[in-house]
């Protein structure tokens, strides 16, 4: 439920007061004489999801944004509330969109001060490290709980599709230089770990599971991405608390973010650029994703009438648009590719794994799981498969890894090294 007091200047009252009869709302009238003139203030409540209809229909009767204030209340009892709670919250005009200037207003009061919010970001990236490290999925799951990428993401978002450039320019150049800070305390906070013999500097890295998972990129990234950005969106326009939409987005960044930065510590190229191009590609999709559900949910710069885009944007603004829609498709388009790559090549292994597997010779092994290392550019050298496959107790196999590694040079087109894990019927892994 939302209270409004809006500035009517004398001469729009009688068109403002129309407006609220059609509405049907009940309303107070306060004579107020100031520097704006002559007018009268009126109050009246609305449910949440009406006050952009109202809003919009005053200002077509002439009302100006001078002084207009809405506020969050918990209850209202008027002769007509029923009625208009009837409409908008559970009848045919129900819509859990808030208005524009509340949109702007939510976006803003997410924004910790910088201090806390580089604070809050070195944190979670240690968190995030020491959970990646140890392999745990509830401390991962922490670093995403305090993780403050929300505030940014949706600042920039809400900027982008409100035509507000102070938002867009504090918003994206928060969640950039928050990743930036993210990496290099992973960085610093595993090279101490690494340094300090607290972890083996011995240790593959590409083997612990939660960091592998960060590594091997594919399309289901994306889509996390994708809907992390909707959801954020979503839960920022309506009605809907965004708290655990700011664990969402956090998913999508901080722990890939501490995989580049453990990467960079144990010198692990393939690491490093696995997990930095999963968070490029989160990063543009987030935004992409939540400027078109803004889109969808009507919301539009001030002054926006229908007709081309062109027709609604200044061109020295246009020029700005153009060059961030480019930088923005350029980053993800090179975290695409780069993910596509890796995928051609995930997808050519598992094919040759299960067609030399299919021969008569090896029709008592049964596939258990293929894990392929991270292929893309600045990965030379020979790419790692693991292919972990179920085998009759104590019955070898010596031509299974020869065999493999040439039908995967042939298919591939490119050395790769392979181990072959075998898990006997009935017993623990052995390799």
């Amino acid at each position: 439920m939302r209270l409004l007091q809006v500035f009517v200047p004398a001469e729009t009252r009688d068109a403002a007061l129309d407006v609220l009869e059609d509405e049907g709302l009940d309303y107070v009238r306060t004579n107020e004489n100031s520097d704006r003139g002559n007018g009268e203030l009126v109050t009246f409540p609305v449910p949440t999801q009406a006050v952009d209809s109202v809003l919009t229909s005053l200002r077509e009767a002439g009302v100006e944004d001078d002084f207009i204030v809405v506020s969050s209340i918990e209850t209202a009892r008027t002769p007509r509330i029923e009625e208009l709670e009837e409409r908008y919250v559970n009848g045919q005009e129900e819509d859990d969109s808030i208005a524009r200037e509340e949109i702007r207003t939510r976006a803003l009061n997410m924004t910790p001060g910088r201090v806390t919010y580089y604070a809050m970001t070195v944190l979670s990236a240690i968190v995030a490290t020491a959970g990646l490290l140890l392999d745990s999925p509830a401390i991962v799951v922490g670093s995403m709980v305090i993780a403050p990428q929300v505030s940014a993401a949706l600042t920039g978002t809400v900027g982008l599709v409100l035509d507000d450039r102070d938002m867009i320019a504090g918003g994206l150049t928060s969640l950039a230089m928050g990743l930036v800070v993210a990496i290099a305390s992973a960085f610093a906070f595993a090279w101490l770990v690494r340094s300090g013999g607290i972890v083996p500097s011995t240790i593959d890295i590409t083997a612990i599971v939660q960091v592998q998972n960060r590594i091997s990129p594919g399309l289901l990234a994306l889509v996390v991405g994708v809907c992390a950005g909707a959801a954020g969106a979503f839960g920022l326009a309506t009605a809907i608390p965004v708290s655990l939409v700011g664990v969402m987005i956090a998913v999508a960044l901080i722990p890939a973010a501490a995989a580049v930065g453990i990467g960079l510590a144990w010198g692990e190229t393939t690491v490093a650029v696995g997990a930095g191009a999963l968070v490029a590609v989160n990063a543009t999709s987030i935004l992409f994703a939540g400027l078109a559900v803004f889109w969808y949910l009507g919301y539009r710069p001030d002054g926006w009438t229908q007709g081309s885009l062109r027709a609604n944007v200044p061109g020295e603004w246009l020029d700005t648009l153009v060059i961030a829609a480019v930088v923005g498709m350029l980053v993800f388009a090179t975290g695409g590719l780069v993910i596509g790559q890796y995928v051609n090549h995930q997808n050519a292994v598992n094919d040759e794994v299960r067609t030399v597997l299919e021969d008569d010779a090896y029709d008592d092994l049964e596939l258990v799981e293929v894990r392929t290392e991270f292929v893309g550019p600045g990965t030379d050298g020979e790419p790692a498969v693991t292919v972990v496959v179920q085998r009759p107790a104590d019955v070898p196999y010596p031509t299974l890894v020869p065999t493999l590694e040439a039908g995967l040079e042939d298919r591939t087109e490119r050395d790769v090294a392979v181990t072959v894990e075998f898990v006997e019927s009935g017993s623990p892994r052995a390799s």
